[in-house]
């Protein structure tokens, strides 16, 4: 609900602009009053149900994107996008054979077939089951770097952008409010929201007074906020139990796979801590310990 898809159906020239401009280089594709036709502008858009045709083979779907070159080189095109995709031998079959992700690898096949100068991507795994993601994504992403072709992916999924992306945009209420690579903006959010779209994240009341905050585990330089209330960000894998900590009564736990999720009442304040090591019971007392280091304050 952040206008993802949105941008991306504007970038592809099916919906117009308000105000502003969309440019590819030099060239002018939309603007108020002008909207370049989706097939001239060299952009490639992979739909988030893949878009296959029923009634054609996989080859012909592939063919689809190339009308008005001679059949022939249609055909030696195509084969060669499937090749590239790892499914050249796939080219007789019916769309309603492959799984989802030979499905996504087809629609991929037949948008860069067109040599595009961007490729637009719209939710690619949403239709997949979880199991199959990982491979899925894996392949997707060594296909797109071999291609070389800029492309821009839509995803709610957090661990999705970190894994794939170059560089992030994180949108909210159709607005950019962070970019960098994907290390600056987990480890740096600009506010709650950027680091809620990235993950859980703590938010513990502080307050700030002369440059510093004080928090439940000592001070912390504040230069760049002003004196009064702010907040402190901890991932929770940043808090850990170690002597020395703050007290801290446990009120939750659950069991996550490769973590255990505990959660903790510190002071009035419940938090998220995800532990690799001993579980305590619920009702115990323990001692919280913070990676001051990755600590982050934002303003209210």
């Amino acid at each position: 609900g952040s206008g993802k898809s949105t941008l991306l159906r504007l970038i592809a020239g099916l919906e117009p602009v308000d105000s502003g401009e969309i440019r590819l280089g030099d060239t002018l594709l939309s603007g108020p009053g002008r909207t370049l036709a989706p097939e001239q502008r060299g952009i490639g858009l992979v739909f988030q149900d893949y878009a296959l045709f029923p009634h054609l083979s996989v080859l012909d779907n592939v063919c689809f994107g190339l009308k008005g070159l001679p059949r022939g080189e249609q055909r030696s095109r195509a084969g060669a996008a499937l090749d590239r995709v790892g499914l050249g031998e796939r080219a007789s079959a019916w769309p309603h054979w492959l799984s989802g992700g030979e499905q996504q690898r087809v629609a991929l096949a037949r948008a860069l077939v067109r040599e595009p100068e961007a490729l637009l991507l719209d939710e690619p795994f949403s239709g997949l089951d979880a199991h199959l993601k990982a491979g899925v994504r894996r392949d997707l992403t060594q296909t797109l770097r071999a291609a070389g072709t800029a492309t821009l992916i839509v995803t709610h999924d957090a661990g999705e952008a970190l894994m794939m992306a170059d560089r992030l945009v994180l949108m909210e209420a159709g607005r950019v409010i962070q970019s960098g690579t994907p290390v600056d903006c987990y480890q740096d959010p600009v506010s709650v929201a950027a680091a809620r779209l990235l993950g859980e994240v703590n938010v513990i009341p502080v307050t700030v007074e002369g440059g510093v905050a004080r928090t439940p585990w000592g001070p912390l330089v504040a230069a760049t906020l002003e004196d009064g209330p702010a907040q402190l960000l901890l991932r929770p894998h940043d808090l850990g139990l170690a002597g020395g900590g703050t007290p801290a009564r446990v009120i939750g736990r659950g069991f996550a796979g490769a973590y255990s999720q505990v959660e903790v009442l510190l002071g009035e304040q419940v938090l998220q801590l995800y532990l690799s090591g001993p579980v305590p019971s619920v009702g115990e007392i323990v001692s919280v310990r913070a990676d001051m280091d990755r600590a982050r304050l934002a303003a209210l």
